[in-house]
């Protein structure tokens, strides 16, 4: 398997997320990027190149180049939940919200905190009219990182289209 030692890995992700928990809004921001960042070390040089590639070509509006680059990742390193993450994001350009939520799935069964993951599965779910699902997905990724950008006008725009108030 291509991944640090999970201890490592997994003390600095909860040492962050410990940060990020109690974090002021100026600081959430680096905190969470932080976050990001190892999220985004598969542990193998190789996997990083692909993840890399697979983002490159999503900056350069080449879904099926990303798919391509991103499901390579995940043939090799079925653990790497970035790479899960980043060819969710390739689907849901392409207006694949199934195989989208299929990956955001997988994110979340191998990274639980992943507040993007939950933020792209409550942006699937309001843009497929499924409004209760998109707000309880967008209330767990407000919950894990409670500053996160698009959040609250997502959760303003599912609690209307639910015939409530805003939050």
């Amino acid at each position: 398997m291509f991944s640090l030692p999970a201890t490592a890995a997994e003390t600095r992700l909860d040492t962050l997320f410990s940060q990020l928990e109690g974090a002021a809004p100026e600081e959430a921001g680096r905190i969470a990027s932080e976050i990001e960042l190892e999220w985004a070390k598969s542990g193998s040089p190789a996997m990083d190149l692909l993840l890399r590639r697979g983002k490159d070509a999503l900056e350069t509006g080449d879904t099926e180049m990303a798919v391509e680059h991103l499901s390579a990742a995940i043939d090799h390193a079925p653990d790497f939940a970035e790479a899960w993450y980043m060819r969710s994001l390739a689907f849901f350009q392409q207006e694949r919200y199934g195989l989208a939520l299929n990956d955001l799935a997988q994110v979340i069964a191998l990274e639980p905190r992943h507040f993007n993951a939950f933020l792209g599965m409550g942006l699937i779910f309001e843009e497929t009219g499924r409004p209760a699902l998109a707000r309880e997905a967008l209330m767990t990724a407000q919950t894990i990182h409670p500053y996160l950008e698009d959040v609250s006008e997502a959760l303003k725009r599912v609690s209307r289209a639910l015939g409530g108030t805003d939050l």
